[in-house]
């Protein structure tokens, strides 16, 4: 009997995690600040437009900002808090986030305008998932329904920040990451995918230029076009490691496929994305989108909704907070 009922344990911890998600979505609703907030994604759609229109950048920004937030203790709000001395400790500084994750000043102006219009009523985590749904429409992807209801969390958590999925890391640990907050080998690659917009610094890839795996020499795998283009760009020297190179070499601030494209033609510029269109695991879905665009933009909007649900705070927890820097 005793063995019977350890046998029982997982599976019945399984199914007690996924009463809690979908108990923790239901609590979202799509209609949530219709009677309270009635202009609220008319608000954020034009902070979202206007920051785009001065900067193309920031519509990659935008989702990055929301997928470094909600990989640290859920879709909180905790990357927008500021350090306050000694007394609380952000995760603005963490190394994924520190002069490199941009946008904070976007959606604090956006919070600014909402709270003008209704004080007190909208999660700057809300704020967050809905800009990043609208950088993505501005940049030519598809437009999604986000169902509304996070409240804000109190605390932030460096640590974890440090442990953000990473360019260097291996596909495995990569995947393992991602099971952790509940997302699947597919919602990998689907949200891979948001590297068709958007730029990465020289160190993030400048090895696979030079000295891949220790070798003195190129990555065999990359084409060799693109890499004598890199190499121009990204001299094997330390003063160009900053330097900035589109993700997608092809359409640079367009929304598309063509990041897939690129990777099944050996020109994905990260480690991390030409890996998936080598491994056994991953490599027909990444073909598939490069032939299919529709569905591409399909799943990744299911997959940001599939995000943007991880670990939301709802009800009475967390806050409504007035200033996305600091809590109440």
């Amino acid at each position: 009997m005793e063995r019977k009922t350890r046998k029982l344990l997982p599976f019945v911890h399984l199914f007690y995690i996924m009463f809690l998600s979908q108990l923790v979505f239901c609590q979202l609703d799509y209609k949530f600040y219709d009677s309270t907030c009635p202009d609220l994604t008319k608000i954020v759609r034009y902070g979202v437009w206007s920051a785009i229109a001065n900067d193309t950048r920031m519509a990659a920004s935008l989702v990055r900002l929301h997928f470094h937030d909600c990989f640290v203790n859920g879709c909180e709000a905790s990357i927008l808090l500021d350090d306050i001395g000694s007394t609380f400790v952000g995760e603005k500084n963490a190394i994924p986030n520190q002069n490199s994750v941009r946008g904070y000043e976007v959606i604090d102006n956006i919070k600014a305008n909402v709270e003008k219009a209704c004080p007190s009523t909208v999660s700057c985590t809300d704020i967050l998932t809905l800009a990043a749904r609208d950088a993505v429409f501005f940049a030519g992807g598809s437009y999604w329904p986000v169902p509304l209801g996070r409240r804000d969390g109190r605390t932030a958590n460096k640590t974890a920040a440090n442990e953000l999925p990473s360019p260097f890391e291996s596909l495995d640990n990569i995947i393992a990451k991602f099971n952790a907050k509940g997302l699947d080998i597919k919602d990998v690659v689907v949200l891979s995918g948001a590297h068709t917009i958007g730029f990465a610094q020289c160190f993030t890839f400048k090895s696979r230029l030079f000295n891949f795996g220790g070798s003195g020499k190129p990555d065999p795998e990359l084409d060799a076009s693109f890499l004598r283009g890199l190499q121009s760009v990204c001299p094997d020297q330390a003063d160009s490691d900053t330097k900035l190179v589109p993700l997608d070499s092809v359409t640079a601030n367009r929304f598309d496929n063509s990041y897939y494209k690129n990777l099944v033609n050996s020109s994905g510029l990260l480690q991390s994305d030409h890996v998936l269109s080598t491994d056994n695991r991953t490599a027909l879905i990444v073909l598939n989108y490069s032939k299919y665009p529709y569905l591409f933009l399909k799943d990744f909007g299911a997959s940001m909704v599939k995000m943007a649900n991880i670990g939301v705070l709802t009800g009475q927890d967390g806050e409504i907070r007035k200033n996305c820097k600091v809590v109440n």
